[in-house]
């Protein structure tokens, strides 16, 4: 299967740090198997960066770039003018949430994401518990 993980997903679980749904974290185990594939946004690459500048993270955009790079499991999806359009119809506060959310409209993937704001639109089927 595929999926599309979010910004937190993808920082907890590259810096080992925070939880992760019981569910997500199978997925995750799962993908490290080989037997899933995740999407990150290019989007949740550009929140790393500036929150690893900030020092509100533990890893870096290098650091997390290496994973990628040196996996299989992952890969990145760049932010195109069609998820942009997407995104534009997409009833949602905050900018990066909303485009991370139209990529996996676009992909036509689940997004593992803690994010109740999220979970709960309609819809967007989301991965966490």
């Amino acid at each position: 299967m595929e999926y599309l993980a979010d910004t937190v997903t993808i920082v907890r679980h590259f810096a080992k740090t925070g939880q992760i749904g019981k569910t997500a974290k199978f997925i995750i185990e799962e993908t490290e198997k080989g037997k899933n594939h995740i999407f990150i946004s290019v989007i949740s690459l550009v929140e790393i960066m500036y929150l690893s500048q900030k020092m509100r993270i533990n890893i870096n955009l290098a650091e997390t770039l290496q994973v990628i790079n040196t996996s299989i499991n992952y890969s990145t999806v760049d932010l195109t003018p069609h998820i942009v359009s997407i995104a534009e119809t997409i009833d949602f506060p905050e900018l990066f949430d909303r485009l991370i959310i139209a990529t996996a409209e676009y992909l036509k993937i689940p997004i593992l994401t803690s994010d109740e704001k999220i979970q709960n639109m309609k819809n967007i089927k989301t991965i966490w518990k």
